[in-house]
């Protein structure tokens, strides 16, 4: 679907900001709702959420406005502004079809409009485009006066987004950010999940997630290449040289937003998938989507297809519509033997609707999550200690599970499980990071580079494909034995990317790289559109789960071993750094993928049209981006990090880093 140039009522309702005339109330048949939140605001502070939505409106509306609005806070637990959800379609339009005095405001407005696209968010009626609560605004108001800002601003002036609100436009100058974006930057001793609901629920701040208050979620695409590269170095561990994973399983959970790339990761392995999800409506999505082969909901349906594909060694992915706490049981039962077991529902919001205890149908759970919170949370534990006591049975036979970072084993030490290490310290299990990503691709580089076609023409993403290809053709030649396995796989990745499917919502695509190889594939991108080879401005990005982007002690840093992986400076040093190095916008959030309170973030946006500033800005920006963190990683004396901080300053004359002096652990064996 494609909107024309000349469009002018889609151009004149960006360029309206708030409608003049109020609208009519809609009955809106809401897309897959977000569950009802807590009724946690005391009645003066519903009183001053009123106040605060009836603010963006004029004084002659608020009579017929507030009753509406204490109407949603009633039955949602948030005001979302129904009223106010445009009337056309919201997809990702090609980038010429917005009406903007800056080329770089018009990149923004495509990405905005993509992660509330209904193929691409999760509840895009409530603007949450995945994980239950990343949400890209509090309501339709700030959408509709942050599309007016950007259809107005010009090169000399940068948009500032205050958890959804944008607070205004303000002088700045052609090399600063378009955009500037935080999130849920609450003051620390503030920042508990009920916090979270509370400041939500009076209209404050927001959860952005990582790419969802960024702008910079692509579907499930973004996590597909992530899982994927730690689903194939799951199997690599446990099997031998040769086997393969055909008619081997993968048992999670988990389809709604990030989690729906588990199907399709395991497609891509080679194994059998089994993705449970107790959202009925999210599975069928996911199914209908082609991200998943088979759509089953019965128990004994599972373990016959399971079985069947098994005798076969087949490559199948299923999605289940039940709770993976049953299926584990009957796995164990039925003596299935599981060969790697995760989990990735949504743990960072286990109160809201991120995890659904088995026992409970989805509805008598939503029920509960409004009208008996504390009730709820005992069932949520509840089913969290017999999960981990089924996966323990599971592992004692030789299961490879692993956390797939959406704090699964941090809620469940919580909830009292058995997730404890002899030492009472870590966790029995690891992190995904701290096994496979953090030395595997973090350490050395390697992280979620993304880029967005802004003609939304699939033939030019064709053409992204095939240039990056030939790129990495030639890194590879030269590459070091350390960094082999990741330039095949990503070689095998782009290769199939277009038979794979991957696309959802905008023409865009996802790879692991290095900071040679997002250079280098940025600098041709940048000469393709100067030369008319493609056809329009391609949007770079990239996952806030990177190498450098967030301080996460139980996923992105939980590979950091120096006692610094509490701290967030490298975050906070990353948006700083690329802020001025030429990115067209930067965010910074707190919250995202393990949960409010437990994790720094940030990302960044960057138009490329084909200019000299674009290369020049692109140069800079990406090769900040990346050695940030690997320099913040050499120095917490990762070896892999070491290395690759050694080699790019042999590279780069220019750039001098601290390196750590390595104690001998003998020497201090007596000293205390």
């Amino acid at each position: 679907m494609e909107t024309p140039k000349n469009d002018t009522l889609f151009q004149q309702q960006i360029l309206q900001g708030i409608p003049s005339i109020l609208p009519l109330t809609k009955d809106i048949a809401r897309n897959n709702p977000a569950p009802k939140r807590k009724d946690i605001l005391t009645l003066e502070e519903k009183k001053l959420a009123l106040k605060n939505a009836l603010r963006y409106f004029p004084k002659q509306w608020h009579n017929q406005l507030a009753s509406e609005f204490a109407n949603e806070l009633k039955d949602y637990g948030r005001i979302y502004m129904h009223r106010f959800k445009p009337t056309y379609p919201m997809y990702a339009r090609p980038i010429d079809a917005y009406p903007a005095k800056s080329q770089q405001a018009a990149a923004l407005m495509l990405m905005i409009q993509n992660n509330l696209d209904p193929a691409v968010a999760q509840h895009p009626d409530e603007l949450i485009t995945y994980g239950g609560n990343g949400a890209v605004f509090q309501n339709w108001a700030q959408y509709l006066v942050t599309m007016q800002y950007l259809a107005t601003m010009t090169e000399t002036q940068t948009l500032h987004m205050y958890s959804g609100h944008p607070m205004g436009l303000f002088p700045s100058s052609k090399d600063a950010p378009r955009v500037v974006v935080t999130n849920g930057m609450t003051i620390p001793n503030y920042s508990q999940p009920d916090d979270l609901e509370k400041f939500n629920a009076l209209g404050v701040s927001q959860y952005g997630q990582m790419t969802a208050g960024s702008y910079m979620y692509i579907g499930p695409q973004g996590i597909v290449h992530g899982t994927t590269i730690t689903l194939m170095n799951a199997f690599r561990k446990i099997l031998k040289a040769d086997e393969n994973p055909k008619g081997k399983i993968f048992l999670t959970s988990g389809l709604g937003g990030m989690s729906g790339a588990q199907p399709k990761a395991g497609n891509i392995t080679g194994c059998i998938t089994i993705c449970a999800e107790v959202n009925s409506n999210a599975a069928k999505k996911r199914f209908e989507q082609g991200w998943a082969d088979v759509l089953i909901d019965t128990l004994d349906e599972l373990i016959e297809t399971v079985q069947g594909a098994q005798l076969n060694k087949d490559v199948l992915s299923i999605a289940f519509i039940g709770n993976v706490v049953d299926v584990w049981e009957r796995f164990y039962k039925e003596d299935l033997f599981v060969h790697v077991g995760s989990d990735q529902t949504s743990l960072h919001n286990p109160w809201s609707g991120g995890y659904y205890p088995v026992g409970l149908t989805f509805e008598e759970s939503n029920r509960l999550i409004r009208e008996n919170p504390a009730l709820f949370k005992e069932k949520v534990q509840e089913s969290l200690r017999k999960q981990v006591d089924l996966i323990n049975k599971h592992t004692e036979k030789g299961t490879y599970f692993f956390d797939y970072g959406n704090a699964f084993l941090l809620e469940a030490s919580r909830a009292n499980a058995h997730v404890m290490a002899e030492n009472g310290i870590e966790f029995r299990y690891p992190s995904y990071v701290q096994d496979i990503l953090g030395p595997m691709c973090f350490d050395y580089g390697f992280g979620p580079f993304r880029w967005v076609c802004a003609s939304n023409n699939p033939a030019d993403l064709e053409k992204t494909d095939a240039i990056a290809m030939a790129v990495l053709e030639k890194i590879q030649i030269n590459a070091p034995s350390e960094i082999q396995l990741q330039i095949n796989d990503n070689m095998t990745w782009i290769k199939d990317a277009k038979s794979n499917k991957l696309v959802v919502g905008s023409q865009a695509r996802i790879l692991y790289a290095d900071t040679e190889g997002r250079v280098k594939i940025a600098l041709e991108f940048n000469k393709a559109i100067a030369s008319g080879e493609i056809s329009a401005p391609i949007i770079l990005g990239r996952d806030h789960h990177d190498v450098s982007g967030t301080d996460s002690p139980y996923r992105e840093t939980s590979n950091i071993k120096d006692g610094s992986k509490f701290t967030a400076d490298m975050a906070i040093h990353n948006v700083i750094g690329d802020s001025f190095r030429g990115a067209t916008w930067v965010s910074i959030h707190n919250g995202g993928g393990v949960g409010w309170g437990e994790v720094i973030n940030g990302g960044f946006g960057m138009l490329l049209d084909g200019s000299d500033d674009a290369e020049r800005n692109l140069k800079n920006m990406l090769f900040f981006d990346v050695n940030n963190g690997i320099a913040r990683r050499s120095w917490a004396r990762n070896q892999e990090a070491i290395f690759a901080i050694k080699r790019e300053m042999k590279r780069t004359p220019n750039l001098k880093v601290t390196l750590p002096n390595i104690v001998e652990d003998s020497l201090l064996e007596h000293l205390f």
